[in-house]
């Protein structure tokens, strides 16, 4: 008989301990699962900030290529013609010392010749190239420079050119100031987002940055990713633009 009651009292406190254990489990899992959702809880956006701006130097590449029989004398050509074309670059309002001439490069010069109905390239005489690089603040100077060059080579000159590359020299505080802008632009299209819903944009969660945009005015296709993302170079007007994604926690 004693030994039925203490097996008694013995389950009664088990089942008591089993009954606490129980409860400070899903008291704990309750917190948990509210923090988790909670913590789920969040608004992601993008903000657009742009301007324009304006190129503020220029880049121009320039090259002479002649043909001789003789190395020297495809060297005498060349030399001939680089005279012709720094007279020139005078003549349009810029300096010997906005100008680099590289030297001289040449390379054999081939034909091709049919041998029964079979094209074959026959070695004949000497390519010679020199290359010109102008780079001005002046960027009329350098877009009447690069319009004057047609009458040039319409003299024969065997002048070519590149167009010219319109650059910005403050890329990074341009960006800097466009990431500030798209920031608060974020913010005000999160807290439109969730106005009707009677809560509130809390702190900033993660931010990325996509990619930096220079863009000729009006958008445009001629464009290269130098700059981490597009970098136009071809027009002294355009238009910086930077994107931003961001993730609020709502209140």
């Amino acid at each position: 008989m004693q030994e039925n009651k203490s097996f008694f009292n013995a389950m009664t406190i088990l089942g008591l301990l089993l009954a606490i254990g129980m409860a400070s489990a899903a008291f704990i899992l309750g917190v948990q699962a509210k923090r988790a959702v909670s913590g789920q809880q969040s608004i992601t956006v993008k903000g657009l900030a742009e301007k324009p701006i304006k190129a503020d130097s220029a880049e121009w590449a320039l090259s002479i290529g002649v043909t001789d029989a003789t190395q020297r004398g495809a060297l005498n050509k060349l030399a001939t013609e680089l005279k012709v074309l720094e007279g020139f670059l005078e003549k349009q309002g810029l300096p010997k010392d906005s100008w680099t001439v590289d030297v001289e490069n040449i390379n054999d010069h081939y034909d091709e010749v049919f041998v029964k109905d079979t094209p074959r390239q026959v070695r004949n005489g000497y390519d010679a190239f020199q290359s010109v690089h102008v780079a001005s603040q002046d960027l009329a100077k350098i877009t009447n420079a690069n319009k004057n060059l047609l009458q040039l080579r319409a003299d024969n000159h065997p002048i070519s050119a590149s167009p010219p590359q319109y650059l910005v020299s403050n890329l990074e505080e341009v960006k800097m100031s466009l990431i500030a802008d798209a920031t608060k632009n974020a913010r005000t299209r999160a807290t439109e987002f969730v106005k009707q819903d009677g809560v509130k944009v809390g702190v900033m969660k993660s931010a990325s940055q996509g990619a930096f945009y220079i863009l000729p005015v009006g958008g445009g296709e001629n464009t290269d990713d130098s700059y981490g993302g597009v970098y136009d170079k071809t027009t002294i007007d355009k238009t910086a633009r930077v994107v931003v994604t961001i993730v609020y926690n709502i209140e």
